[in-house]
């Protein structure tokens, strides 16, 4: 009997561990799926890079990061940015711009437009090697706003009034609870027309257009992709197939091998996105739109 005790031992410990650990051991089986290699295909590097800007431009640090390692790879030949944004904050359309930039000077970069090109947005591709826009996109909007909300008829009503302490006489300019000043329109028309010949410049800069034609491409005029192809804020049109075969002849790669986005990364964006809590704020701010 104890002969035989000895003999199945080793099978019952690991019969015990596999009912006090199998919790863990499913988790670990997972995490092995998620990420193990599926093919042999996964384990050669990619050569070209594909980043997607999509939605209101306002937190790009998770873009910027993806030019920045796309850029310090001498892997990646060549990277394409598909575009799908209606533009946003001034600051982060700048950096995610002369981050394309700086890309542009070390590999080729291909912009596709694949629904909405426009404003912020726009400012962001225009360092491109080229611009491709599906047929059916809208490219354009190139202009700068500013707005807030006035409630101080609201306010009355209810009851509220404000009091602040201030040095300087432009400190209340854009304060939401009553209607602007002359003199403060005007101070903000300063500030909205310094960023509007700062946008058109470099749209001009970038693009080889004449500054002193900017209201034909610019003005927030906006386009189909055909007439954007006109007044050459585009370079062709055509759909993403021809964006990347593009984007292949510029990089010179023999066997073109494209990233595929993390399992993980791709699992945990969906995530955030079901729980996502959208803010509004309703302090003026200046966006290219």
């Amino acid at each position: 009997m104890q002969f035989l005790k000895k003999i199945f031992s080793p099978i019952g410990a690991t019969l015990k561990f596999i009912q006090e650990h199998f919790k863990a051991m499913i988790f670990v089986l997972i995490l092995f799926l998620i990420f193990a290699p599926s093919s042999e295909e996964n384990l050669t590097p990619n050569n070209l890079q594909q980043i997607n800007l999509s939605g209101p431009i306002m937190e790009v640090s998770e873009v910027l990061d993806q030019i920045e390692k796309a850029e310090s790879n001498n892997n990646i030949r060549g990277v394409l940015l598909v575009v799908d944004s209606p533009g946003g904050a001034v600051s982060p359309s700048i950096e995610i711009a002369y981050a394309i930039k700086r890309l542009k000077e070390k590999k080729p970069v291909v912009v596709y437009a694949s629904g909405t090109l426009a404003s912020g947005s726009y400012y962001a591709s225009i360092w491109a090697d080229e611009i491709i826009a599906n047929p059916g996109s809208m490219v354009g909007s190139i202009g700068v706003i500013m707005q807030g909300a006035n409630f101080g008829e609201l306010m009355q009503k209810i009851g509220i009034k404000t009091q602040s302490v201030q040095a300087g006489k432009y400190k209340q300019v854009g304060t939401p609870n009553r209607e602007w000043e002359a003199y403060e329109v005007n101070e903000l028309n300063k500030v909205i027309q310094g960023t509007y010949d700062m946008f058109t410049l470099d749209v001009a800069d970038a693009r080889g257009l004449d500054i002193k034609k900017r209201d034909s491409f610019a003005n927030a005029h906006i386009f189909t992709a055909s007439q954007a192809k006109e007044v050459g804020l585009i370079d062709s049109l055509g759909v993403s197939y021809d964006a990347k075969m593009r984007l292949v002849g510029l990089s010179g790669v023999a066997n073109p091998v494209w990233n595929k986005e993390d399992k993980f990364d791709k699992f945990m964006k969906k995530l955030t996105a079901s729980t996502a809590v959208v803010l509004h704020t309703y302090f003026p701010s200046i966006v290219l739109k």
